[in-house]
């Protein structure tokens, strides 16, 4: 099998720019942190030790390696390609977030920090966090959207029995770009003892890379188990994208290998026409949102607009600065998948093959749903399950009566 020349994993240059995108947009008073963090990180993943005793968390506390699933029944239901799942969702608080968060944890333990700071939009990466927290006796504080707690309350009363303090958030639209504003702040307020735990592939560097290196377990298990199983790599790989982290997890390990296509999926919300969606690389242009330079939902003047989704989670006006080199790159190729689509696959897969996907996740399954009928039976394609449905569960229901 023929291999390109490494390129694109080659990452951010010294300065955390992937090309235009990323870098390090902060207010002076947050530098020394920033810095701060980054050497510790790079300290930290050039010691044997550190890497040891995060492979050993991985297997024991989140439970990794996480199963590579053949969807038989969805395969057949389709028709074309060979579909596999790479079971996320059975990570232990039931996310690929939590790949993240012991990662971050333990670097926060190195470096002395005594206060976790985080925000959410799911709440799948505040319970991630709750959790790590609490594991290691740290005091957890959480930003949420007010709009995200309602919409989420299974996942708030799961972050305060693990601990957690929840500050809401009533600003903007009271969702998880509001939430990581509040945190910023915290942040630049409480230097001495805090440590943010970023959720995604964004923010100022290094966190793009920093949660990308913890995420990339995800294909880095996921090249081996497809060896292991088919004897050859995939042909195309596909995931949600909000941030982007479980994607950029996924896709990391085989952006040196021409013959593998990958697809990420944007939120579409009430289509890209409507105005109401969550598409940045679709509906969006260049500009610089929490620290770093990416693809955002802007009007005219540079004003971020308002982000729209099914998905707490994909409910997010901008997109990791990688993903954004990438787009540009034409290394991976990016699509959009409304609410109506994605709810349809969620049902689908639901009954299909007895697993209840998170919502997120129902964007790339829809996103399936279009592409394996098209290709041919020998054609193998993962699916990254990011997380699992229950705390989609009133927002479904709902909608079900709504449709009723």
């Amino acid at each position: 099998m023929q291999t390109a020349t490494p390129r694109f994993s080659q990452g951010a240059d010294a300065q955390g720019q992937f090309g235009t995108f990323g870098g390090r947009f902060v207010a002076e008073s947050l530098m020394p942190l920033i810095l701060e963090l980054e050497q510790a990180f790079n300290t930290a993943m050039a010691e044997p030790g550190f890497l040891a005793e995060l492979d050993r968390f991985q297997a024991e506390f989140v439970g990794r390696p996480s199963p590579l699933y053949f969807a038989e029944r969805l395969t057949a239901l389709y028709g074309g390609a060979k579909i596999y799942f790479k079971r996320e969702e059975l990570n232990h608080t039931g996310a690929h977030k939590i790949n993240n968060c012991i990662g971050q944890i333990l670097l926060a333990r190195r470096m002395g920090k005594t206060r976790i700071i985080a925000e959410t939009g799911a709440g799948m990466h505040g319970v991630a966090t709750a959790t790590v927290a609490a594991r290691f006796g740290l005091q957890c504080v959480v930003y949420m959207g007010a709009t995200d707690i309602e919409r989420q309350r299974d996942n708030v009363a799961r972050m305060r029995l693990l601990g957690a303090e929840i500050v809401p958030v009533t600003s903007g639209t009271g969702t998880l770009k509001d939430a990581m504003n509040e945190a910023l702040r915290d942040w630049v307020t409480n230097i001495d003892d805090t440590f943010y735990l970023i959720g995604t592939v964004a923010g100022p560097h290094p966190y793009p890379t920093m949660v990308r290196e913890f995420q990339a377990v995800i294909g880095r298990e996921t090249r081996q188990q497809m060896l292991d199983r088919e004897g050859r790599l995939p042909d195309s790989l596909v995931a949600c994208i909000g941030g982007g982290s479980n994607a950029m997890g996924l896709f990391h390990a085989f952006l040196d290998d021409a013959t593998v296509r990958m697809i990420g999926v944007e939120a579409a919300g009430e289509g890209l026409k409507s105005g109401k969606h969550a598409a940045s690389l679709k509906g969006g242009f260049a500009g610089v949102l929490h620290g770093n330079r990416t693809y955002l939902l802007q009007d005219d003047d540079g004003q971020i607009t308002d982000a729209h989704s099914i998905s707490a989670g994909l409910d997010y006006p901008g997109i990791g600065p990688e993903h954004a080199w990438l787009h540009e790159q034409g290394r991976v190729e990016y699509t959009a998948i409304d609410d109506k689509q994605a709810l349809e696959a969620f049902h689908t897969c639901c009954r299909q093959e007895g697993i209840i996907p998170a919502l997120e996740t129902a964007h790339a399954l829809a996103e399936v749903s279009r592409l394996a009928p098209q290709l041919p039976a020998d054609h193998l394609m993962v699916v990254c399950l990011s997380g699992r449905g229950d705390k989609d569960m009133p927002t479904v229901l709902r909608l079900m009566e709504e449709q009723a």
